[in-house]
């Protein structure tokens, strides 16, 4: 699949999201099968000015994690960055700050949020707050088109508010704006993540415009991203919280889809291994917060025979050695 002259290895693309697509997750999903993985937000004004703290969301893992995939390790390559942000000089001067001053960041998209519906970037005018102005959302796009030598692309929503509901207008001004794809989450920003996601205002569009367009919402299961993608007629999927806890979402999506055949759930054990390989390599990498495991852990361990209670334990523990010893504890209970 091809996003502006970038091709990716497959059409599973996976999400950004705050707080959760760091370099660790990014690696495990990666050795799982996704297509496309995309950093956390990173905010424009924040690079422009030199908070130190986000250059650790624009690390990409020179390392592999041990994991038992299907898929060998390799560079964790293409890679995207989101970035946030309502001014399009910012936007711009950020993109420019980066290729000067950081050269070990080494990316190969620049993706745009448009869509996050959080009280503190909708205030700023920034994220789905531009869904309610379509012109700035395009000199947006435009600035990171001239700033960039990559290809750019855009996160949206269906609209602002059920009233409101304008996802194909954003989509032809991204186009008319040079982005090179349009990801459409199908929520509004009122509902955050509540409901369910309108995929018929994904399809409508797709139908819309000529560039790619990625469908994001509610695709937990094989069954149900293979459902999307055909009736949709998107060209490819973006996976967020279907993945937590679940990388083999992607590989076995990808083999349900090139064989039509279910291929087997994880083994417990599996799962376990995971997990363990995960927490190890955010507990080696200096200035990592062991603290972002514990969500982690509670999703890998989501549904075994005594999850609650190691959920309630594990957000007690202050050391990977003290999380450790509680992944081994579950894997040695009956499933």
């Amino acid at each position: 699949m091809l996003l502006g002259n970038v091709k990716i290895r497959n059409n599973l693309i996976m999400a950004p999201m705050a707080g959760v697509s760091d370099q660790f997750f990014r690696n495990v999903v990666w050795q799982h099968g996704a297509g496309l993985t995309v950093s956390e937000m990173v905010s424009a004004k924040s690079i422009v000015y030199g908070n130190k703290n986000t250059i650790r969301l624009m690390e990409n893992p020179s390392y592999i994690i041990d994991l038992d995939s299907v898929y060998p390790p390799c560079e964790m390559r293409p890679w995207s960055i989101q970035f946030f942000g309502h001014e399009p000089e910012i936007l711009a001067e950020a993109i420019k700050r980066i290729d000067d001053n950081f050269p070990t960041v080494q990316y190969d998209i620049v993706d745009i949020n448009m869509g996050c519906p959080m009280p503190k970037i909708v205030k700023n005018g920034e994220g789905a707050a531009l869904m309610q102005n379509p012109v700035l959302a395009g000199q947006i796009i435009e600035s990171a088109v001239k700033a960039s030598h990559r290809p750019v692309t855009v996160k949206i929503r269906k609209g602002f508010t059920p009233s409101a509901v304008n996802a194909i207008e954003m989509a032809k001004v991204a186009q008319e704006s040079g982005a090179a794809a349009i990801a459409v989450h199908g929520r509004t920003r009122d509902q955050y993540y509540s409901g369910e996601a309108d995929w018929n205002a994904i399809t409508a569009v797709k139908q819309a415009v000529n560039i790619p367009v990625i469908g994001n919402g509610d695709i937990f299961t094989l069954e149900v991203a293979a459902k999307r993608l055909q009736e949709s007629g998107c060209d490819g999927l973006m996976i967020a919280r279907g993945a937590m806890g679940n990388p083999w979402l992607f590989s076995r999506t990808l083999q349900y889809l090139q064989t039509g055949e279910v291929p087997p759930p994880p083994t417990h054990a599996q799962i376990i291994q995971t997990a363990i390989a995960h927490l190890h390599a955010v507990a080696t990498h200096p200035g990592a917060r062991i603290e972002e495991m514990r969500k982690h852990i509670s999703w890998y361990t989501k549904g075994m025979y005594g999850s609650a209670d190691i959920r309630r334990r594990v957000n007690k523990a202050g050391t990977a050695q003290a999380m450790e010893a509680l992944l081994h504890e579950i894997m040695e209970e009956p499933t």
